[in-house]
């Protein structure tokens, strides 16, 4: 489960990328891994077109990209500096993918657990407001693939992301759908820190089909409380699997 992994759950179309695009990803991946730290200097522009093989043209462009994410920042006659990860953009699609490409990392999953329990309860409230047929009709059918695919783990998890999407889809608010890309991150974070077995995905499936019950049968009190519930027993999972591999 890696950065493609997370493109194909957020179902972004991979693009053939330009020359520096590519190099904004190779540079933006080391950033978000640790192999250049805040504070710290990367390479100036002769050694990055030495190192990748590319045109200072590409260079430029990649930095202009890394820049306007949050991660670098340029100060003439000092040199191009990582910034703290505070400023990073860290909702960007991409910056969440670069971050899967690190070693699992259990506090990062935690907080990103915790921006979950904020808006997801609320969006499954919208959703049992003001969710169509079609809304539901698209709930349900993530709900069947998961059942479908309890024994596969990387079907099951796309299943679960399709769930978690027509909820927010269903809330029908724009600005909350752009949220969805911490779904998927914390998702694909979930499986890296423990592979869950067939007994507990059926136990995950039946937590989803009391949120989407309760959105169909339009209990926007009850649809917040079970989506609670969900988030909250995810979270306790990834404690409990942490403590025991400290």
């Amino acid at each position: 489960m890696d950065e493609m992994s997370f493109k194909d759950l957020t179902a972004v179309s991979v693009l053939a990328r330009s020359m520096g695009s590519e190099l904004a990803h190779q540079i933006g991946r080391c950033i978000a891994t640790g192999h250049y730290a805040p504070g710290s200097l990367i390479e100036d522009e002769s050694a990055l077109v030495s190192r990748y093989g590319v045109s200072r043209t590409v260079v430029r462009d990649a930095v202009k990209v890394l820049v306007g994410k949050g991660l670098l920042e340029v100060r003439r006659g000092i040199g191009t500096r990582v910034k703290p990860r505070e400023q990073w953009a860290l909702f960007d699609l991409d910056v969440l993918a670069w971050q899967l490409s690190a070693q699992a990392d259990p506090t990062m999953l935690l907080q990103l657990m915790e921006i979950r329990q904020l808006f997801e309860p609320q969006a499954a409230a919208w959703a049992a407001k003001r969710a169509t047929a079609s809304d539901i009709a698209e709930i349900l059918s993530a709900l069947e693939a998961m059942s479908a695919d309890v024994a596969n783990m990387e079907l099951f998890l796309k299943a679960d992301a399709r769930f978690h999407r027509a909820v927010l889809r269903a809330a029908h608010n724009e600005y909350l759908f752009a949220l969805s890309g911490i779904i998927y991150s914390s998702l694909l974070s979930i499986i890296r820190l423990h592979n869950p077995d067939v007994g507990n995905n059926r136990r995950i499936v039946s937590f989803h089909r009391d949120v989407h019950d309760a959105i169909a049968a339009g209990n926007e009190v009850d649809a917040s409380l079970k989506m609670a519930f969900l988030i909250e027993d995810a979270s306790s999972r990834i404690k409990a699997s942490t403590a025991l591999a400290s």
